[in-house]
């Protein structure tokens, strides 16, 4: 009898053991990278002059002009570049999802190119265009100003727009086809159905793709460094408290103050995404839209219209790269990619590095964490889940800053980190965090439960249980998981800015000094290098996922 049943508890002490550092190891680290830097962010900022605990620092800034400034042009600009992103939005998601257009493929393809590249791309094709020394200004003979509110508004739209067609896409999708075809039978015009039916639908598909685009915007630091000019807003403030001036305690007072919009429109967002896709029935008809002639002609030619706005700015910048001198001479050259400043190629081969650490740490912690909640109860795993989704609430620019505060300190243990290529990654993970997660746990929820009960009955432990069953099950979404953290690593800009060092820097803030020093088509060149690795990256992944399907 005790022969039995010493071999049974310790394989039941194996799976508690196993399914306890799944949870803390994962926890122990947003504790370390997360919770504990943002606390230092908030000491930083109350710690005066003179080193005692006061509201001095807040005082000083809440009555600083430039201060109210910053934050009236970024809510303006961020409100407007919300209306805009949403209106193109909806124009290309209803043209793909609504309607019978031509080459929807391309169509997506097109309006999501930004997410290939670092946001400051975006305003190196505006720059190249439209800049004083652009094709366009130099072929019309007018003196069109880009730099400032204008420029930042197209450049910041295009890099919204990506998350506006997903989300509203997403909402277009789950329609119930029932509810069109009575209103045919009742003979309702297709744009009272559009106003009476559609609108109403996705409404909080529009509000949760408007808050998405509210926090890209407000926090956005790659655009506004290379076309916002004298349009200063709070992620500039920020920046410029803490290198140009090295007021690190005020960088710290905006950061905060950066934190309160950005946090009521991340709640505000999962409030409307819940509201969503929640209301969404599963007896519902998918909806196939039929052509219609009068509809889907015009549908096409604006949607066409808007994704070619990202298309031209892409191209500009790569074709830019190979011109002998922009825009005088357009001899094809290669003497742009012979970068001789801002450290050579090797800031690239660095953030390959960091973007394969972030892919690997990122993807192992997010995928322990989700086993362990699975086994968790409902009223432990909710606040779990709920921590999990505040890295994304938490702009790149104040997590840069915070990680400053955290670990630059010799007297502590972390100090070991700071200026390497693993802190920067490390970094990544905790801003991209959110994403992953949610990710994560919508393909281990997708995991049939017949699957670990069969295992558990044939006597698996957990971890068995975990390489034989669950990970090949998982491997599509494991893949997914790893290559967004690498894309996103590759392209990030505020999130590092603070924690480049001179023997360790990244591909995007190399990008960003060679605009400012006049390199521009040095700054195209590394870019192209930049957006042709994220480009083989992503046909990497889906040559993968079609491997996995296939042998699946």
């Amino acid at each position: 009898m005790s022969s039995t049943a010493a071999p049974a508890r310790r394989e039941f002490d194996i799976d508690r053991i196993f399914l306890g550092l799944c949870l803390v190891v994962p926890l122990a680290a947003l504790a370390i990278f997360f919770a504990y830097p943002l606390a230092t962010v908030f000491l930083r900022s109350i710690t005066q002059q003179d080193g005692n605990i006061g509201v001095a620092n807040y005082i000083q800034i809440l009555n600083a002009p430039s201060f109210w400034r910053a934050t009236i042009n970024s809510l303006v600009m961020s409100l407007a570049t919300t209306i805009a992103a949403l209106a193109c939005g909806l124009v290309v998601a209803y043209a793909v999802h609504r309607c019978r257009v031509p080459g929807r493929a391309l169509l997506i393809g097109a309006v999501s190119l930004p997410l290939l590249a670092p946001s400051l791309v975006q305003g190196l094709g505006l720059i190249f265009l439209l800049g004083r020394n652009g094709i366009l200004t130099k072929a019309t003979g007018l003196e069109i100003n880009i730099y400032g509110f204008w420029g930042l508004l197209i450049a910041n739209g295009l890099y919204a727009l990506p998350q506006a067609v997903l989300i509203i896409g997403a909402a277009l999708r789950a329609a119930d086809a029932r509810i069109y075809e009575a209103a045919e039978i009742l003979g309702t015009s297709g744009f009272r159905q559009f106003i009476d039916i559609t609108l109403p639908n996705i409404k909080f598909g529009l509000l949760s793709a408007g808050f998405i685009i509210f926090t890209v915007t407000i926090t956005d630091f790659g655009n506004a460094a290379t076309i916002g000019g004298d349009y200063a807003i709070l992620a500039t403030e920020i920046y410029n408290q803490v290198v140009g001036q090295m007021n690190f305690n005020l960088g710290a007072v905006v950061g905060i103050l950066l934190l309160f919009p950005t946090v009521i429109a991340f709640y505000l967002e999962r409030v409307a995404s819940q509201r969503q896709f929640g209301s969404v029935s599963d007896s519902a008809v998918p909806l196939v839209p039929v052509f219609t002639p009068r509809r889907d002609v015009v549908m096409t030619v604006a949607a066409w219209l808007v994704a070619l706005l990202p298309i031209v700015t892409v191209v500009i910048v790569v074709y830019g790269s190979f011109v002998w001198l922009w825009p005088y001479r357009f001899d094809l050259t290669l003497r742009h990619y012979a970068v001789k400043v801002a450290g050579g190629y090797d800031p690239l081969w660095t953030t390959v590095q960091i973007s394969v650490i972030a892919g690997v740490i990122g993807t192992a912690l997010l995928f322990t964490l989700g086993i362990a909640m699975q086994h968790l109860p409902r009223a432990a795993a909710k606040p779990i889940y709920f921590i999990c989704l505040l890295p994304a609430a938490v702009p790149g620019l104040v997590l840069g800053l915070a990680y400053i505060f955290a670990f630059n300190n010799p007297i502590l243990p972390v100090y070991v980190l700071y200026g390497t290529a693993t802190l920067l990654a490390i970094c990544n993970v905790t801003h991209y965090w959110t994403q992953g997660f949610l990710t994560t746990m919508t393909g281990l929820r997708q995991v049939p439960p017949t699957l670990e009960e069969t295992a558990s009955c044939l006597g698996a432990s957990q971890p068995r249980l975990l390489r034989d069953v669950i990970v090949p099950y998982m491997a599509p979404t494991l893949v997914s998981v790893f290559f967004f953290m690498f894309m996103r690593s590759m392209v990030t800009l505020s999130a590092v800015i603070f924690l480049v060092t001179a023997s360790v820097s990244v591909v995007s803030v190399s990008i960003m000094r060679l605009d400012e020093a006049g390199f521009t088509s040095q700054a195209a060149a590394y870019a192209t290098c930049t957006m042709a690795i994220v480009v083989a990256a992503s046909l990497l992944m889906r040559a993968s996922l079609w491997l996995l399907k296939r042998k699946g």
